[in-house]
C-alpha cells in the first residue's frame, strides 16, 4: 500500500514538474511563446510610420478633358486633384458591362467631349479599389486590375458614361449604373478652365506653359544595418558577413541574405526558402506586402502603389511602392528611382503570398528642410524638342514631372524634372533644367489640398476657393 502511494505521489510530481515547464517555456497565460521557429521575425521598432492600403490607392494623375482638343492635369495633393477624387470616392458604380477596347474610338472621345479622366499607372486590382471607391461587386470585373476610369458627358444626349480599363489593354468595363450627372462632370471640368493648358499626343499629356514645382532640401537619417539585421533575421548572432569586390556587404544565415549597397544605404533582402501561404492573387499580394513593410522598416512619408505584376514563374509577383513628395497647391510627384541611386521605391518580391524578396531604401527624412523655392519646368516647344530626340529609341508612353533625388553634405536633395516613360519599358530623365521663380513662396496654399489619399475637401465644399484659385493659376 505504502508503494502504491509513493508511486502516485511521485507520478504526481512529475506530472507537476512537466506542467511547470510549460509555463515557464511559453509564458502563459497572456504572452508569446518564448520558443520561437526559424520563419519568425522579430519587429523592428522606432523605425518608418504604418500605413494602411487605401492611402496608397490614388491616381498617378487626373486629366480633365475640356471638349474642342483642349486638356489640363492635375497632380497628386493639389487642390483640384482632391476635390474631383474625393466626390468621386463617394459615388456608386454599378453594373458592368465589358467591351472589347477597340470598338470605341477613344481619342475622338478625349479630344471632343468634357470629362475627366483618373490614369492608375501600373494599375491596381479591383478589389482593392473597392477600398477607397464604391464599386458594386462584379464576378468578371473583380479579377481584373485597373489602369484608367474615364468619365465624360455624351455630346448628344444629356448622358455620364463611366469606363473602366483593364490594364491588360484589351477589355474595358462600363459602369452602366453611376450615380453621377451631367452637371457633376461639368463642375469638376469647369475646375480645369483657367489651369495650365496640356495638349494630348499620342496618348500622353503636353503642357504648352511652364509647370511649378518646388526645389527641396531634405533634413535626412539613415537606419542602421544593424536595425534591419536584428529584424530580418531569427538569431543574428549566428549571421556571417561577406564583403562583395564592389564594396557592397552581405549578411546570410545560410537561408536569408540581406545586401547592402550604395555606401550601406540600401538593402536588398531575399527569403527564397520561405514557407508559402499558398494564395497569389494580385490584391492579398498588395495586403501583404504592406503588412510586410509595415512591420519591417516602416514607410517614410507618403507611398502610391504603382506596380502589381507577375514574376518570371508563374507563381511569382512583385509589388512596387513609389514615394511621393510635395503638398499643397503645387501637388504631390514622384521620386525617381536611379540605377545609380536607389531611394524613391520599395519592390517586394512574392511566392504564393510570401515574402521572398525586399528592397528599399534605408535614407529617412528626419524633419525639416534646408532649401525650398519654386521652380519652372519648361514646357511648350522647349519639352517638345527635348521629347522628340527620344522618339528613336521607342515610342514614347507617357510623361510626367518627378523629382530627382540626389545626396548632398546638408542631406537630401530633391530636383524637379521632366520624365518620360518609353513603350520599352525604359524611363528617360530630361535634361531640361527647371528655372527658379524669383519671388514666388514655396510655402503658398501649403495644406490646401490635403494629405494624399485623405480626407481633403469635403466633396461638396470648397468650389468657391477652388474656382478663385483656378482664375489666379497662371498669374
Amino acid at each position: 500500500m505504502k508503494e502504491r502511494v509513493k508511486s502516485l505521489a511521485l507520478a504526481l510530481l512529475v506530472a507537476c514538474s512537466l506542467v511547470q515547464s510549460y509555463f515557464l517555456i511559453y509564458q502563459l497565460p497572456g504572452s508569446n511563446p518564448v520558443v520561437k521557429s526559424e520563419s519568425d521575425y522579430i519587429r523592428t521598432e522606432n523605425m518608418g510610420t504604418t500605413l494602411e492600403a487605401d492611402a496608397m490607392l490614388f491616381p498617378a494623375q487626373i486629366a480633365v478633358h475640356m471638349g474642342e482638343e483642349r486638356h489640363t492635369v492635375f497632380y497628386p495633393d493639389s487642390t483640384f486633384y482632391n476635390l474631383i477624387y474625393n466626390r468621386l470616392k463617394g459615388r456608386q458604380f454599378d453594373g458592368f458591362q465589358r467591351y472589347d477596347i477597340d470598338n470605341i474610338h477613344w481619342s475622338d472621345i478625349r479630344s471632343k467631349d468634357i470629362g475627366v479622366e483618373l490614369e492608375f499607372g501600373g494599375g491596381v486590382p479591383v478589389e482593392l479599389l473597392q477600398k477607397v471607391m464604391q464599386i458594386a461587386p462584379d464576378p468578371l470585373f473583380d479579377a481584373e486590375n485597373v489602369n484608367r476610369v474615364l468619365i465624360y458627358n455624351t455630346g448628344t444626349d444629356d448622358q455620364v458614361r463611366v469606363f473602366f480599363f483593364s490594364s491588360r489593354g484589351d477589355v474595358v468595363y462600363e459602369a452602366t449604373k453611376a450615380d453621377l450627372t451631367v452637371q457633376d462632370v461639368q463642375q469638376q471640368v469647369d475646375f480645369g478652365k483657367n489651369w495650365v493648358p496640356y495638349t494630348l499626343t499620342d496618348g500622353y499629356y503636353v503642357p504648352e506653359e511652364p509647370v511649378d514645382l518646388v526645389e527641396t532640401g531634405l533634413n535626412i537619417g539613415l537606419y542602421t544595418t544593424e536595425q534591419m539585421q536584428r529584424s530580418l533575421f531569427f538569431d543574428p548572432s549566428i549571421t556571417r558577413y561577406i564583403r562583395e569586390k564592389d564594396g557592397s556587404e552581405i549578411y546570410t544565415d545560410s537561408k536569408r541574405s540581406l545586401q547592402v549597397k550604395q555606401n550601406r544605404n540600401w538593402i536588398n533582402y531575399t527569403d527564397p526558402a520561405a514557407p508559402s501561404a499558398g494564395e497569389n492573387s494580385p490584391s492579398k499580394n498588395v495586403l501583404s506586402a504592406i503588412d510586410f513593410v509595415n512591420q519591417y522598416g516602416g514607410w517614410n512619408g507618403k507611398y502610391r502603389l504603382e506596380q502589381t505584376s507577375d514574376g518570371i514563374e508563374e507563381d511569382q509577383h512583385r509589388v512596387v511602392f513609389q514615394q511621393y513628395y510635395g503638398t499643397g497647391q503645387f501637388g504631390a510627384f514622384p521620386i525617381i528611382d536611379l540605377s545609380t541611386f536607389h531611394y524613391g521605391a520599395i519592390t517586394l518580391e512574392m511566392r504564393q503570398g510570401t515574402i521572398t524578396g525586399y528592397e528599399r531604401s534605408l535614407i529617412y527624412g528626419s524633419g525639416g528642410s534646408w532649401e525650398k523655392k519654386v521652380v519652372s519646368l519648361p514646357g511648350g516647344k522647349a519639352l517638345r524638342e527635348s521629347i522628340a530626340a527620344l522618339k528613336a529609341e521607342a515610342s514614347i508612353a507617357g510623361l510626367y514631372p518627378a523629382y530627382l533625388p540626389s545626396l548632398t553634405e546638408k542631406g537630401l536633395l530633391l530636383k524637379p524634372t521632366w520624365v518620360v516613360e518609353l513603350s520599352n519599358g525604359a524611363t528617360r530623365v530630361l535634361s531640361l533644367g527647371a528655372v527658379e521663380k524669383p519671388g514666388a513662396d514655396a510655402d503658398e496654399g501649403a495644406g490646401a489640398g490635403g494629405d494624399v489619399g485623405g480626407a481633403g475637401v469635403g466633396a461638396d465644399a470648397g468650389s468657391d476657393a477652388a474656382e478663385n484659385l483656378g482664375a489666379n493659376a497662371n498669374k
